[in-house]
């Protein structure tokens, strides 16, 4: 059922329609779309989204496909309670949160994902590892890195594991903002979304 929030089939959900706590990273909007467009999901996919922070992907995904189901796994008891509450907020009844740190806690997740976004946690190569163990065959992985050390980590965990047809993004995007009578260009923090399948 669609959310009167957010009443359409398209994602982008502006950033400020969401319930945020100080601190707590949000993947913002223009982000959100490079992301979910990498996760090439169908109608009954399910996702797990490693590090859900605030929890705009796993609730612009619940939107997306009502169908499947999204696992969004956060370490921060009060972080996890933000993302149930923004899941209320757009009406979405098939995420489920699970409380603890990957790669730790994933050994508790019974089904398979289909698709995985990793948007935070360490040690990263081994959540990358643990992650492509349990990923079905033909499914994606989808990973962001804000720093240098992350990229590096990140594509050297993907060669080692053979991920196939890797992709690498660069957001770039400007926002316009009013600042006293003029209208400007701001920048959103540049981030790199790296992308793969798991074929065998």
């Amino acid at each position: 059922m669609p959310s009167s929030l957010w009443p359409y089939v398209t994602p982008g959900i502006p950033d400020d329609l969401f319930e945020r706590l100080p601190g707590i990273p949000l993947s913002q909007r223009e982000v959100r779309l490079i992301l979910i467009s990498h996760l090439r999901l169908k109608a009954d996919s399910l996702l797990w989204d490693i590090g859900a922070g605030t929890g705009t992907i796993p609730v612009e995904v619940g939107l997306l496909c009502p169908q499947g189901r999204v696992i969004a796994i956060e370490r921060d008891e009060e972080v996890a309670s933000l993302i149930r509450r923004n899941c209320d907020r757009f009406n979405v009844h098939n995420v489920e949160v699970v409380e603890g740190s990957a790669p730790d806690c994933l050994h508790k997740l019974v089904d398979p994902p289909d698709c995985v976004c990793i948007e935070g946690g360490r040690p990263m190569k081994d959540i990358i590892r643990e992650v492509w163990q349990r990923l079905l065959t033909h499914g994606r992985i989808v990973a962001t890195a804000y720093s240098l050390e992350n990229l590096y980590v990140i594509s050297e965990s993907f060669a080692e594991l053979q991920v196939r047809n890797i992709e690498i993004v660069q957001s770039a995007v400007n926002r316009l903002e009013r600042q006293g009578n003029q209208q400007t260009f701001a920048a959103t923090d540049p981030m790199f979304v790296l992308s793969g399948e798991k074929l065998d």
